[in-house]
């Protein structure tokens, strides 16, 4: 499935971005991250974030690859009604592993993490946007079963959303990361078991 990015708009650039074969491939600009506050006690809101806006209920997926080297290395989802309220999920390289993770921002961030087997190349996320809950799962191309990663809270009142791809490198900048899908749409399943 190749990535449509006719509609779909640009938070904070990426340094490099071109595509190829209906896939993006994109490099990342110097120290960019989307943090508010909890325990570094900063607040950021440079990180890369291609979107276009989404109203009520729906379910977002993408796969993709990236060149995870340095600490919090990450690309993946994100959902963002302004800077204060967002989350974001996907691949965070930290202790020199992949690990999946998820932020969820309601003024400030939170973050969960688990560590991730080493023997995937591509990873697929999905988002379900229900009611006042997000829905978290994840799969790679060599585990193909949805797990679930995380039920979260988001205000049910935060109605306009951008939704689609970001990634980020806190630590340096030339983060290479290759989206290979990207579909947004209605609810494809309710159930969480």
């Amino acid at each position: 499935m190749s990535i449509d990015i006719s509609r779909m708009t640009w938070l904070n650039p990426p340094l490099d971005l071109r595509e190829e074969g209906g896939r993006l491939i994109a490099r990342s600009g110097r120290e960019t991250d989307f943090w508010q506050g909890t325990y570094y006690g900063f607040h950021r809101d440079s990180g890369h974030f291609l979107h276009q806006q989404r109203q009520g209920d729906f379910t977002m997926e993408a796969s993709f690859v990236g060149c995870y080297e340095a600490l919090y290395d990450q690309a993946g989802l994100m959902i963002r009604h302004d800077d204060k309220h967002w989350m974001k999920c996907g691949i965070e390289f930290t202790d020199d592993a992949r690990h999946f993770s998820v932020v969820v921002t309601n003024g400030n961030s939170d973050w969960s993490a688990f560590r991730l087997a080493d023997d995937f190349e591509e990873m697929f996320v999905r988002v379900t946007r229900m009611g006042d809950a997000l829905f978290i799962q994840y799969r790679t191309d060599t585990q193909p079963d949805w797990r679930m990663a995380r039920l979260a809270y988001f205000p049910p009142d935060l109605v306009e959303l951008s939704v689609g791809m970001t990634f980020c490198s806190p630590q340096r900048e030339g983060f290479e990361v290759e989206f290979r899908s990207f579909h947004v749409g209605d609810v494809t399943n309710r159930d969480i078991h």
